[in-house]
């Protein structure tokens, strides 16, 4: 250690403020500077980009970004909960709110940005957040959990943050309402066409949009909320309101000291993030270099640095920013990238445009149509890995090939020359990757440790991932970061050891507190392993909103009741009961395409009542919320048809009354024809049986959906007894072997030896598995009991069953319907009307 060593004080430890001290550390091989960071967070650095991550675990450390309390590192000292109150820059020293008096020979501001709230009257109210901080998101919460699940909360805001603010809300069990000044959604990231698909794929999910409008009043509502009136006089009811509309640098502490701030706000840094004081630096949200201040992480992170090496001596200097961003809220792509809204002169623009699948993908290209110069894709945002990098080079071949449907972009990532970008935020190029790949990193976890590409946003993991791949290296099967193990592993282990809870499980074979990923897995696997009840213990916190209901939740956060009805056999005293419910709940009546009765408009606190009825009247729950089976399609067979030649309907019945409740990999679907006719659609099923006059055929591994395929014949000519044991076998080993959300057809596609290797294991007991797969079918059957009968009998679990927590008495008042041709959800974008003594109505 050297006796002339410096102190450089960073003011906020944020991921910049993180980024700087890791890069200065590592770079000063002769310990020229020592550190002290003062944090006003009482947490350290922790991944802000990801805030919406920590709703549902909320474990702070999960967040946390690696090394960010130094450990082992005596030249750091970090002071947390600690803010700076006073900078004497002829002294060169900085106050803290602790009285702490700190000297500094460098100065580094990393303040970040605040939330802009603007000036609505009203907007101090105690319901009324900004999403910013760990304790902004926990402040947040328990009015959330107060208000009860399906509650409205309004987001102020519909660009990148507010989107991330509403899928946080949406995560809590709320309605989220978005609203936006700016006349579409992501206005700065996404045109018009973009913005259109973006709103109507966010309100089929769940969030109401409100567009073209401001916030002009907040004042208290009824039943302890608020009331929001926007620009157009429209009245929404809300829980609460957080106010995501933009950001601002952190800049009154600079003001304060009298360095120069920007026309803009921020501190005002040169090329080299120096403010007017030779001694003070600004990186991050804070600095405006040469007046522009940037509100992304990448380029926050190009500040940073850029400080460290001019401590350290070197003449690096601000590349620019890249302003490219991706995200995926509700399961919805979007990204931009580039000169997206082809600013640049004669650029033109290749647009794709399929608003009934969703899907908007732009290419802005040069005036020869030669140059990619940016893009924008919404709905679909697989091509982003290989577009962005390829943003000012070359097009190989026609650029409406790098976003037509059938083929994809027309490049692989093999014709990316090694100094394109993969990774934006961290500035990782194709040849580092492949070096590092080169040199030993075989793993995504190896390759973000060496090269730090995809520490950030993870935008460029699939990148990685082809990368590896083309350098021939096989991928780890791990099920995710807390799991070094498969789901067929997993599956193996649950199975031998006899653990039964998920926390025993990571205990003992996994790390950390598990994720969205692992948890529902393993919930699947506890679940297709016994016949515990799914809401017993801890298995409840594992499930998903509709597993946790045990009904579908639906857009304007009513709930449907799809009782059984096997073989789509039900009596004339089931119809009755159906209806009379459907009459006396007010409930919107369907038949479905599997053979039975959608009711839909149920609030959560209706579902207990109306399923007493049913369960008296003999009806059972048919599953439409579970990955189990659905549906058993019959025709009317060889009892009433003239063409039949077996009986479908009964073998329907029995096949749905066996497998009921059979939870899986993934939903599974039946059908069951009577002749070669196949007015049951068999061949498009997980399992197809169609009948002949030599006995059943048997198909599996069919399905509808986005890819459709048809099953492949498995068995032909066998009786009833051989048909359901191969059933039985087929069944469980799909539930044995599959990945995690993997339906039939794309499981036999992925199994070594396809077909005939699934028929040397169900046909002709090849592995010697037959009699274990048999039994452990049995194990299930034997041990079935109908769900929603066990809450009926359970106190503890009938509890949940409320709109409201602290209320339960009180039904959700933000679930509407108007009346037309049929009952049709209000989706509270809409003022709401009131009867004369203020209730809404």
């Amino acid at each position: 250690m050297t006796n002339e060593s410096k102190t450089v004080v960073v003011v906020g430890h944020g991921m910049v403020g993180h980024r700087f001290v890791q890069t200065l550390r590592d770079r000063d091989t002769a310990d020229t500077w020592r550190v002290e960071v003062v944090c006003e967070e009482a947490d350290p650095a922790y991944d802000r980009v990801g805030l919406s991550s920590y709703v549902g675990a909320w474990q702070r450390d999960l967040l946390a970004l690696q090394g960010n309390t130094y450990a082992g590192d005596e030249r750091v000292i970090t002071h947390l909960g600690e803010a700076v109150t006073g900078i004497d820059r002829a002294a060169r020293r900085v106050t803290t709110s602790a009285g702490r008096e700190i000297d500094y020979d460098a100065l580094v501001l990393a303040t970040g940005s605040y939330a802009f709230v603007p000036p609505v009257p009203g907007h101090d109210h105690e319901k009324c957040f900004v999403y910013r901080t760990l304790d902004d998101l926990d402040e947040i919460r328990a009015t959330a959990e107060a208000a009860g699940p399906g509650a409205p909360g309004i987001v102020v805001g519909g660009g990148l943050l507010g989107l991330e603010a509403a899928n946080a809300l949406k995560l809590m069990g709320m309605t989220p309402h978005v609203v936006e000044f700016a006349p579409r959604l992501m206005p700065m990231q996404v045109d018009d066409g973009g913005g259109a698909v973006l709103k109507n794929l966010v309100t089929e999910l769940g969030l109401v949009v409100h567009t073209g409008v401001g916030t002009a009043n907040i004042a208290d509502g009824e039943a302890g909320g608020l009331r929001v009136t926007l620009s157009d006089e429209t009245e929404l009811d809300a829980a609460l309101v957080v106010f995501s509309a933009g950001v601002r640098p952190r800049d009154q502490l600079a003001r304060d000291a009298g360095l120069a701030i920007g026309e803009r706000g921020g501190v005002l840094v040169d090329d080299v993030c120096r403010t007017d004081d030779p001694a003070i630096f600004a990186i991050g949200e804070v600095a405006a270099v040469e007046g522009r201040c940037y509100g992304l992480v990448a380029p926050g992170y190009s500040t940073a640095e850029v400080v460290a090496d001019q401590l350290l001596g070197a003449d690096s200097t601000f590349p620019g920013a890249d302003m490219s961003t991706k995200l995926k809220l509700l399961g919805v792509d979007v990204a931009s990238f580039g000169d997206a809204m082809g600013a640049t002169d004669n650029a033109l623009e290749i647009v794709y445009h399929d608003p009934v699948a969703g899907r908007y993908a732009k290419v802005v290209v040069s005036d020869d149509a030669k140059t990619l110069l940016g893009g924008i894709l919404v709905g679909d945002a697989s091509a982003y890995a290989m577009l962005k990098p390829m943003v000012g080079r070359e097009i190989p071949g026609d650029p409406a090939a790098l976003i037509a449907p059938a083929g994809g972009p027309a490049v692989g990532i093999d014709a990316l020359p090694d100094d394109a970008e993969i990774c934006s935020c961290n500035g990782v190029s194709k040849g580092t990757i492949c070096s590092a790949i080169a040199a030993g990193a075989c793993e995504i976890a190896d390759i973000k440790k060496e090269t730090c590409a995809g520490t950030t946003c993870g935008g460029c993991v699939p990148s990685i991932k082809q990368l590896l791949e083309a350098s021939g290296v096989e991928l780890s099967k791990s099920l995710c970061e807390h799991f070094e193990q498969s789901r067929r592993e997993l599956f193996e282990i649950v199975a031998v050891t006899g653990i039964r809870t998920f926390s025993a499980l990571i205990d003992a074979y996994g790390t950390g507190q598990g994720c969205e990923i692992c948890k529902p897995t393993v919930a699947s696997i506890l679940a297709s392993t016994s016949s515990d009840h799914i809401l017993d213990g801890e298995q409840m916190s594992l499930q998903d909103t509709n597993d946790h209901f045990l009904a579908n939740l639906q857009k304007n956060g009513s709930y449907s009741v799809v009782p059984r009805i096997p073989g789509g056999e039900v009596t004339p005293e089931q119809l009755i009961v159906i209806g009379e419910i459907a009459r006396d709940f007010g409930l919107y009546t369907k038949i479905t395409g599997g053979q039975r009765i959608d009711l839909f408009g149920a609030r959560v606190d209706q579902l207990p009542l109306i399923w007493r009825r049913l369960v008296d009247a003999g009806m059972e729950s048919g599953h439409a919320y579970g990955k189990s089976l659905r549906t058993v399609k019959s025709c009317v067979g060889s009892t009433w048809c003239r063409y039949g030649v077996q009986d479908s309907v009964g073998m329907a019945v029995f096949l749905e009354k066996r497998y009921r409740g059979l939870r899986s990999p993934h939903k599974l679907k039946f059908g069951v024809s009577g002749c070669a006719r196949e007015c049951a659609e068999a061949r498009g099923k997980d399992v197809g049986v169609i009948a002949t006059e030599n006995g059943w055929n048997l198909y599996v591994a069919g399905n509808g959906g986005q890819s459709p395929k048809h099953a492949q014949l498995l068995a032909s000519g066998v009786d009833d007894a051989t048909l359901v044991a191969y059933i039985d076998r087929y069944l469980m080993f799909y539930i044995r072997t599959a990945d995690r959300l993997q339906r039939t057809a794309p499981w036999l596609e992925s199994l070594e030896g396809g077909l005939d290797h699934l028929k040397a294991v169900v046909c002709e007991d090849g592995l010697g598995l037959a009699a274990d797969l048999e039994s452990a079918m049995e194990r299930h059957v034997a041990g079935y009991r109908d769900e929603w009968a066990a809450v009926l009998e359970d106190e503890d679990k009938l509890k949940r069953f409320v709109s409201f927590v602290n209320a339960p008495e009180v039904a959700d008042p933000t679930i509407r319907f108007t009346e037309t041709e049929r009952k049709v959800p209000v989706l509270l974008d809409m003022p709401t009307v009131r009867d004369t003594e203020g209730v809404p109505t």
